[in-house]
């Protein structure tokens, strides 16, 4: 998750969930199971809802605007659900300025969705929702996806590299503040000074 923080505002950037990827294991009254959001699943609940709405942690209560709005825009590529969000909510800009904001979820509900087993464990393969919301969570939270896809940006803000590591995506969250970006000058480096150390080594070697 890419955070960008000015003054007033919080420009968020990221993926909510990487399609074909597994979740944590979840709980439910039959026992644990395990989610994967199909490829598509995303763009066909996107075409039915043109109001999907942006929430702190799951809160109904916390809206922070929505699809409709305008600052917010839902796609979902060939890696999975992308979010870009502009908020300026005075609660979520402050966690973002203390670092507080850890990831996201999702509220849907199924609209075609088969089971099976895999490695033991019970498997909802979801090929179709209905989406509702979209969260940013503070560290109250816990995400039931660890496969957020993180955008690295260098000091300029220039996309560096999209980082992966096998199975599961890199969990960092890179936060740039716009307020208070600083240039500094590297200092000009010294000679390093080993004549002290080669006189120890000589008076081990009874050399003085």
């Amino acid at each position: 998750m890419y955070i960008r923080i000015t003054d007033n505002t919080v420009e968020i950037e990221g993926y909510v969930n990487a399609v074909e990827r597994l979740s944590k294991p979840l709980p439910s009254r039959r026992g644990d199971f395990l989610e994967r959001i199909r490829k598509g699943a995303f763009e066909r609940a996107l075409k039915r809802n043109d109001d999907v709405r942006f929430l702190l942690n799951h809160n109904w209560n916390r809206d922070l605007g929505g699809t409709k709005d305008g600052n917010v825009e839902l796609t979902e590529d060939n890696i999975g659900l992308h979010i870009r969000a502009t908020i300026s909510d005075a609660e979520a800009v402050q966690k973002a300025k203390r670092g507080e904001l850890i990831g996201f979820s999702f509220g849907f509900e199924d609209r075609d969705v088969d089971e099976q087993s895999e490695n033991g464990m019970m498997t909802r393969n979801v090929n179709d929702l209905d989406l509702y919301e979209i969260s940013v969570l503070d560290r109250t939270k816990t995400p039931a996806y660890d496969g957020t896809l993180i955008n690295v940006r260098d000091s300029e803000g220039e996309q560096a590299k999209k980082i992966y590591f096998g199975e599961t995506f890199a969990d960092e969250i890179n936060i740039k503040n716009e307020a208070k970006t600083e240039v500094r000058e590297k200092s000009e480096e010294k000679p390093i000074d080993y004549s002290e150390a080669e006189k120890i080594i000589s008076e081990m070697k009874g050399e003085n």
